[in-house]
């Protein structure tokens, strides 16, 4: 009952040490069913002696967005904020500032942009980063495994066992 050598890296609540340099790391790789997993920094999952990220060639690539999509974007947005604001002065009460003190706006930020429906019906989910690790580390990890197999194995089997003769031997 081994695992297979793919690790799928996730974000986790807590901080635990790296299995490598104990330094707190909130970075886990996990297999697939979460029979394995082991804590390890970011330095960690960028070197090849420990691990290797697996590059799936089918993968979508990201989507880089153009500088006329920004543009496009950015002009729809700046049109409904002109469209808000007209409508703001219509139904404003031209009777004195104490109207406009309560519907005061928040000063927009520059090259900060709403999401869009194109953007958001990509459809494609993200995927966590696939890594293989290290030949030795994997037999490492594996030997642990069985190592905690056997010693359940033998806490189940030992109430079993006969136990040793008590008493004095006769002789």
């Amino acid at each position: 009952m081994s695992f297979q050598n793919i690790y799928f890296k996730r974000a986790t609540a807590t901080s635990r040490a790296c299995y490598v340099c104990y330094k707190p790391t909130a970075t886990c790789l996990a297999t697939t069913n979460a029979v394995d997993f082991i804590y390890a920094c970011d330095a960690h999952l960028s070197d090849p002696g420990f691990a290797t990220e697996i590059v799936d060639p089918n993968a979508p690539k990201e989507a880089v967005v153009s500088k006329e999509e920004i543009a496009r974007v950015k002009a729809e947005w700046e049109a409904k904020e002109e469209a808000r604001k007209k409508k703001d002065n219509k139904g404003k009460a031209p009777s004195g500032d104490k109207a406009t003190s309560h519907h005061r706006h928040r000063p927009s930020v520059p090259g900060s942009l709403p999401s869009t429906p194109a953007a958001s019906s990509s459809g494609t989910t993200p995927t966590h980063k696939r890594y293989s690790l290290h030949r030795d580390f994997y037999a490492m990890r594996q030997a642990e495994h069985r190592r905690r197999r056997q010693a359940k194995q033998m806490q189940e089997l030992a109430p079993r066992l006969p136990g040793a003769p008590r008493g004095s031997p006769i002789g």
